[in-house]
């Protein structure tokens, strides 16, 4: 750089550093109610997709590894928990494969990220909306997820009249 333009990309640096700082000593008010329902359900609907896939892929897979396994080889409850345990290994990388897609989903649906300071970002009102928003998203999640529940009465009544 030639030195007027060094001294011009000095001074701007100066101007940016000093309205920083001027930021850093302003009392920044607290998040709006608008704000904190923004962030909730920012939180809350990435949640609600992986509460319903978590449930679903769960009781399906977990009642077929049950009706198969279990029922070919005559083990016991034990050992057909100890099925259940693969079950969840299985549950884990469809639910980190689909973790991308949930959240994919979540920001086409336009649910755009809140409009917060860094420092309202961390602000008390702020984590717990977040939080808030993540326990009830999938808590509604898993309860969607149990609709598998609704078809499986079928089949255990068909294998029992077998």
């Amino acid at each position: 750089l030639h030195s007027t333009e060094r001294s011009c990309l000095l001074r701007e640096l100066h101007r940016f550093e000093s309205i920083a700082i001027a930021q850093e000593k302003l009392e920044v008010a607290p998040p709006s109610p608008g704000q904190l329902r923004h962030v909730f359900f920012h939180n809350a609907l990435p949640f609600v997709g992986f509460g319903f896939l978590d449930n679903a892929i769960m009781i399906a897979a977990g009642t077929q590894i049950e009706l198969s396994i279990g029922v070919v080889l005559g083990i016991s409850t034990m050992a057909g928990k100890y099925c259940e345990s693969q079950n969840h290994l299985l549950l884990f990388f469809c639910s980190s494969s689909l973790a991308g897609y949930v959240e994919a989903l979540a920001s086409r649906l336009g649910l755009s990220i809140p409009d917060l300071t860094p420092k309202q970002a961390d602000m008390w009102q702020t984590r717990l909306s977040a939080h808030l928003g993540k326990a009830i998203g999938v808590t509604i999640g898993c309860i969607l997820g149990m609709f598998p529940l609704l078809f499986f009465g079928e089949e255990e009544e068909k294998l029992e009249e077998k």
